[in-house]
């Protein structure tokens, strides 16, 4: 790191003045970006990554902060510290920002499940409520005319398509359609069903 850091302000030395690229960049100078893009993507990448520690999101933190340097350009001060300094500082404060947010999401997951895995399945009431729902819908089926009910029953709880349904009764197509359609919509009412 301190090799990295000591070639970056060599770099600057050598090259233009990176408060100069700063300023431009503030402007809106894409060149002066893409050249402080080229000295601070490494410092800043190594950073991120000794925080984060996963490369790919390492990748995506540093791009971030490349983004946030070219967004906040305008705020850089020459008084309060070098290009890099202001550079890694964002990359610090978004790394640690992603390790927060991932850990936090950890926890909420964790306390989820073992919310789940400390409530009990209760069989008893799932069965009820199944019986329940089966007795509405033999209900709601009696409410039905008793060709829509036969076409309902075949099917849907018969499993034939609406072609099959129209051979097995000797009615047309265009009448089946329609049998169940306004079947379905007596049961959606019966039921209660919104929608």
């Amino acid at each position: 790191m301190v090799e990295r850091v000591r070639r970056v302000r060599e770099d600057q030395a050598a090259g233009p003045d990176t408060a100069e690229l700063m300023r431009r960049v503030a402007r809106g100078d894409e060149a002066a970006f893409e050249q402080i893009y080229d000295l601070l993507i490494g410092p800043v990448y190594g950073a991120v990554r000794r925080i984060v520690r996963d490369p790919a999101q390492s990748e995506e933190v540093a791009q971030e902060v490349m983004v946030e340097l070219w967004r906040t350009a305008a705020r850089y001060s020459p008084e309060r510290g070098s290009v890099l300094t202001f550079a890694m500082t964002l990359a610090h404060r978004r790394a640690v920002d992603r390790v927060r947010s991932a850990q936090a999401a950890a926890d909420r997951e964790d306390h989820v499940g073992r919310r789940e895995a400390s409530r009990p399945f209760d069989e008893v009431a799932e069965q009820v409520t199944a019986r329940f729902e089966q007795e509405q819908v033999r209900r709601c089926l009696q409410t039905l005319t008793e060709l829509q009910r036969e076409s309902v029953v075949l099917a849907y709880y018969g499993g034939r398509t609406y072609k099959e349904v129209g051979e097995l009764l000797e009615t047309p197509l265009g009448t089946i359609k329609t049998r169940l359609r306004d079947g379905l919509i007596r049961l959606r009412d019966c039921l209660g069903v919104v929608g």
